[in-house]
Parts: structure tokens; C-alpha cells; sequence
């Protein structure tokens, strides 16, 4: 198969690029930049088809997707600073990236009858009650401006295709670019003591281990709505932390709070980040493992 990349300078997109290369998969990879900006190391895609797109630029969208003729596109590139996105200046830019950018690659898809994947988020829920949001249900209300653009960027790509992959993912960690895991990991050499929030319950992804999946998913025709995190619970963010220190055998003391003892955040964000994924499963598709283990592996990788 030849796949399309988008966002391949962020966590996920790096991560599926090589993925699809270890697999015999042709692939090509694309983001803003005029050369490749990711981690620089010894993996496939420093070394992949790049090529430079602004997905913002329909007829740019069209004519690389076109002339590339995948059999189908993982669209990873995304606005993803949720604070910044709430700032009046970044509207504009946020709707372009994360709406417009996604109608242009559905559309493109749509021309010559290709696979799309697109990456969503829990942030397209309100975050309430303690029940897991299941993937085909469309009780959405989100809460910032960041999962309002992803939102739209579903109904987009729900509207225009039929061979679409929409998959939401939550509390992301990878080995390109910054993360929870990383920021503790920074904070801790400095600071004997940090406040985590622990009203805001989910479960971390591991772009390593989701790239895999999303590879399987790309060689079925098994579309639709689902979500994908790591195994292993619910948890909230100061138990996140607590097992990375644990993990990293760093001795600092994690403090739990509330969302709103913590404050400092721009965009409110859900306490029920809860996403079941029985669908994944009953579609035959292999489980991520469990999130304390991505996270020893994870740690072992960025030493």
C-alpha cells in the first residue's frame, strides 16, 4: 500500500511512518515546514518522501494528493495547542488547520476514491458523568475552541466520505515533540514537589503502540467511528504522575488537586475523559497494551 501522511514532524505522524515502513508499506510524509523538522534520528521517516504541504491550501491539498495517488491518507496534522486556541488572534487559524485543512484532505480523498483516517480527540465531549463515551455516540458538546474544530473536522470528513477511519485518542505521549510525560519528567529535576489535577480522569495513548493500530486499520475496510487509548484503566492525571516518577525512580512529591484549585488554563478541559473501546475488539482489532507498560517502554526510549 502507498499511504499519505500528514503531520508527520509531530508524535503520531513520525510514529506511523515508521510503522508503515517496518511493514513494506510505501510511504510519504508531509507537514508545513519546507524540510522535514521532527526528531532528528536514525528511524524511516527522517529518511521517507517528504514533501511540503500547507493543508490550508486546497488546490496545493489537491494536486499533491492527486499526483501521490494513495491508497490512503493518515491525517495526523492538526492545531493542537488548546490553551493558545482559546486567544481571539488564533480563531481564524485554528478553524483553517483543523476544519478547512480537513475538508481540503476529505475532498481530495473523495476525488480519487482513497481511505481516509483522521485523528480526533475526547476534547468533541463535555466531559460529564462518569460513564465511558462510547465511539458512535453523538451527545457532543464541547467545551473549548480546540475540540469545537475537531468536531467540525469529523462532521467533515463523515460527510463527504464513505471510506473513513475516525478515531479519537486522548492524553497522547510519543518520542517527537512535547507531552505530560516529558513536562513532569523537566519539572522534577527542579521542583521536589508538583501539583497534579486529579478531577480529570482518562487514559494515556502511546503513539508508538497507536501507530500499529492505525496501520491495521489503513489494510481493512472496517470504517467508522472508534477510539483508541492504551489498556490498563481510567486514571487521573496525578496518578499518571505518581507512576512516572515511580518509573523514572525520581523522588519528587505529587501533590493532588482540583481543576479548579490548579487553575492557570485558558480552555476548560472534561473531567470524564473516560472512551470506551470495546468497538476495536469486536471489529478484530488488536487492543493497545496496557498504559504502565507503553509508559516503561516509553521511558526507556527517551533516555
Amino acid at each position: 500500500m502507498k499511504i499519505f501522511v500528514t503531520g508527520v514532524a509531530g508524535q503520531l505522524g513520525h510514529d506511523v511512518v515508521n510503522e508503515l515502513h517496518k511493514r513494506g508499506h510505501e510511504a510519504v510524509g508531509s507537514d508545513i515546514a519546507p524540510v522535514y523538522s521532527g526528531i532528528q534520528d536514525d528511524s524511516a521517516v527522517c529518511s521517507a518522501e517528504y514533501i511540503q504541504l500547507d493543508i490550508t491550501d486546497k488546490e496545493a491539498v489537491r494536486e499533491t494528493i492527486s499526483d501521490i495517488r494513495p491508497d490512503a491518507v493518515v491525517h495526523c496534522a492538526a492545531w493542537t495547542a488548546v490553551d493558545a486556541a482559546e486567544d481571539e488572534a488564533n480563531r481564524d487559524k485554528v478553524w483553517a488547520v483543523n476544519v478547512t485543512g480537513t475538508e481540503n484532505i476529505a475532498e481530495a480523498c473523495k476525488e480519487i476514491d482513497c481511505k481516509m483516517l483522521y485523528l480526533s480527540t475526547d476534547y468533541v465531549f463535555d466531559g460529564e458523568g462518569t460513564d465511558p463515551w462510547q465511539p458512535d455516540c453523538v451527545e457532543y458538546k464541547p467545551l473549548n475552541v480546540y475540540g469545537e474544530s475537531k468536531l467540525a473536522g469529523e462532521q467533515a470528513v463523515s460527510r463527504l466520505l464513505s471510506k473513513y477511519f475516525i478515531v479519537r485518542i486522548a492524553w497522547v505521549f510519543g518520542k517527537n515533540g512535547n507531552n505530560f510525560i516529558k513536562t513532569m519528567l523537566k519539572l522534577g529535576q527542579t521542583h521536589p514537589e508538583l501539583r497534579v489535577v486529579s478531577d480529570q480522569i482518562g487514559t494515556p495513548t502511546y503513539t508508538y503502540d497507536l501507530a500499529r493500530l492505525l496501520v491495521d486499520m489503513c489494510e481493512t475496510e472496517k470504517y467508522g467511528y472508534y477510539h483508541a487509548t492504551n489498556e490498563g484503566g481510567y486514571i487521573s492525571w496525578y496518578e499518571f504522575a505518581c507512576e512516572i516518577f515511580k518509573q523514572a525512580k525520581m523522588d519528587v512529591r505529587v501533590t493532588p488537586v482540583t481543576t479548579a484549585e490548579y487553575g492557570l488554563s485558558k480552555a476548560k478541559r472534561p473531567f470524564n475523559s473516560r472512551l470506551d473501546k470495546g468497538k476495536l475488539a469486536a471489529a478484530g482489532f488488536k487492543p493497545l497494551p496496557i498504559w504502565q507498560d507503553a509508559l516503561s517502554r516509553y521511558l526507556r526510549e527517551i533516555k
